[in-house]
């Protein structure tokens, strides 16, 4: 083992065995429980297991013009990048479905606000064209009204 590795692994191990004390007091206090809220603890425990992070291994991949991905943990870099000619091209071509992205959410979002302005105007202008005055649409017995005009034929 090398000095880097030592921490993660005292680290690990510390996690580990807080963990298990946590789960050894929690068990002893499920002892009074009923047996249904028991049955659901033990299959939250059992997902919670299937879902245990598994703990990363450093790794470095080569790829075709000496581009490197570093994996540390939960982060990883790029590395290499502008070593050959024509990396540039590749940062530019992945760039492009971004921009792409980015310009598609611009249209939708301008749509759906446009289309919430005019039906906000549509409502509005209902309102104010009505026979009623709008003092009417806040008063409680309106709605009763409402419902049993609507009912009649």
């Amino acid at each position: 083992m090398n000095r880097t590795t030592e921490p993660t692994l005292q680290a690990a191990e510390a996690a580990d065995a807080y963990a298990r004390r946590v789960a050894a007091h929690l068990t002893h206090g499920n002892a009074d429980l009923p047996y249904d809220i028991t049955e659901r603890l033990r299959a939250a425990r059992m997902q919670a297991l299937a879902r245990r992070k598994r703990p990363m291994v450093e790794t470095v991949r080569h790829a075709e013009a000496a581009t490197q991905i570093q994996a540390s943990g939960h982060s990883a870099s790029l590395s290499g990048w502008g070593g050959e000619g024509g990396n540039w091209w590749r940062a530019l071509i992945s760039a492009i479905p971004v921009a792409a992205m980015v310009i598609g959410v611009f249209v939708v979002n301008t749509e759906q606000d446009a289309t919430i302005t005019h039906e906000i105007a549509e409502v509005d202008a209902a309102l104010l064209t009505g026979d009623l005055p709008p003092a009417a649409y806040t008063d409680p017995g309106f709605a009763q009204f409402l419902k049993t005009s609507s009912q009649t034929p």
